[in-house]
């Protein structure tokens, strides 16, 4: 785990934005492609205002999500509509998107979950493995992805064989799909921004010790895989 800090939310947007900028070239100049894997949500808002006017060959490069929230594409609180919205403009535009559906069932009862975590599981299965960057983002709940503490799910998503689980949480609206554990785990590089003081102090008791209530913990004290935390 290495942490960079940054004096404030924008500096840290600016630096990270043009880190990822810089790895996401290298791997298309040591491999072809690169894959980005995003967080939803409004905290990485910033982040790709900047990512997206970073000067790289964006047609080499597919996105996707670290998770979604079963809800139509143009409900407000889609991952989908949020990333076409904020990500894919400017020079990501030409950047191929891979969502994790196209339409929802009627019910969202658990077999119809685990039929859209596996069909996702096979879309995703399209991109190159392993992924180059997830980036994460972290609830004051400690939650990451959509491994929520205590969630239905959880266990599943925590152990699954597959890329794709679903879980549902307890303290927040839709149910949801969500990269495994092992699926983030297989990424080369994991990134964690994480602004103000509320999120720091959870992050800070999840460093003390590996503890499932804390799920963002279980990447923390993991050694398979670089875990870079960007911190204002």
């Amino acid at each position: 785990m290495n942490e960079q800090i940054c004096n404030t939310p924008t500096e840290l947007a600016q630096r990270l934005g043009a880190w990822i900028g810089l790895r996401l070239h290298a791997a298309i100049e040591s491999r072809g492609h690169a894959v980005l894997a995003v967080s939803g949500g409004k905290s990485p808002l910033p982040l790709f205002q900047v990512l997206r006017k970073q000067p790289l060959d964006w047609s080499r490069v597919s996105i996707t999500l670290v998770d979604e929230r079963c809800v139509p594409h143009d409900h407000l609180d889609s991952n989908t509509a949020l990333v076409r919205t904020h990500l894919l403009q400017d020079a990501a535009a030409a950047a191929t998107f891979v969502p994790w559906f196209d339409t929802l069932p009627d019910t969202l009862d658990d077999a119809a979950l685990q039929g859209l975590a596996d069909a996702a599981s096979l879309r995703l299965a399209t991109q190159p493995w392993p992924w180059d960057i997830a980036v994460l983002g972290m609830g004051e709940d400690g939650h990451t992805a959509s491994l929520f503490p205590a969630a239905p799910g959880l266990s599943q998503a925590l152990h699954a064989n597959g890329p794709v689980a679903w879980t549902r949480p307890i303290n927040a609206p839709h149910p949801r799909l969500t990269l495994t554990l092992p699926a983030l785990l297989a990424t080369r590089e994991l990134v964690l921004p994480l602004t103000g003081p509320a999120k720091l102090r959870v992050y800070q008791q999840a460093r003390l010790r590996e503890d499932v209530a804390l799920p963002i913990s279980l990447l923390l004290h993991q050694h398979q895989t670089p875990i870079q935390v960007w911190l204002a």
